[in-house]
C-alpha cells in the first residue's frame, strides 16, 4: 500500500498486484502444445504457469522466474501477449497480469506451488481452469490460429 500525507492525515492507496502468465509451446513436440500447472494453493484447479512480480524485479524476470520454479524449464520469452486486467480475475485480490509467449524444450517438472503438469493441445483443455486463464487461452488460440490480437 502507498501512504500520503493530506493535511497532516495519513491517506492509504490501495494498488492491483502485478502478476505474470506464460503460455509456454514445447517447440520440441508435434504441434507445440502448451503447460498447464495444477495449482498446490487455492484457488485449485489448472492454470498457466506464473504468479507475482516481487517488489524491485521487471516482469521479463518475473516469468522467467516463474516458469523454472514451476515446471522447471528455462524458457525463451517470445514476446508480451497481453494484459488482462479485469478486477474480477483473481478471487483472493485485484490483479493485473501481463501474459507472455514463450517456448521451451525439454520434459517438465512440477515445482514450487505446483502439484502436476500437464502437457495439453489447445483442443484438450480441462475444465477447471483457474482464475480468467480460459479466456486468456481463448484469445490465444484466436492469435495462433488467425493472428487476431486481444
Amino acid at each position: 500500500m502507498q501512504y500520503c500525507l493530506v493535511k497532516d492525515v495519513p491517506m492509504t492507496y490501495r494498488n492491483p498486484a502485478p502478476t505474470v502468465d506464460i503460455i509456454i509451446e514445447l517447440i520440441d513436440r508435434p504441434q507445440r502444445p502448451i503447460i498447464l500447472i495444477e495449482r498446490l494453493n487455492p484457488p485449485l484447479g489448472w492454470a498457466i504457469p506464473g504468479g507475482f512480480v516481487d517488489y524491485g524485479e521487471s516482469v521479463e524476470t518475473a516469468a522467467i522466474r516463474e516458469a523454472k520454479e514451476e515446471i522447471g524449464l528455462e524458457i525463451e520469452l517470445l514476446e508480451q501477449f497481453h494484459v488482462y486486467s479485469d478486477p474480477s480475475r483473481d478471487v483472493r485480490k485485484h490483479t493485473i497480469s501481463i501474459v507472455f509467449l514463450a517456448k521451451a524444450i525439454g520434459e517438465p517438472v512440477a515445482g514450487d506451488d505446483a502439484i502436476n503438469f500437464k502437457i495439453v493441445e489447445l483442443w484438450e483443455l480441462p475444465d477447471n481452469l483457474c482464475f480468467d486463464h480460459g479466456k486468456i487461452l481463448q484469445d490465444y488460440w484466436l492469435y495462433r490460429n488467425y493472428g487476431k490480437r486481444p
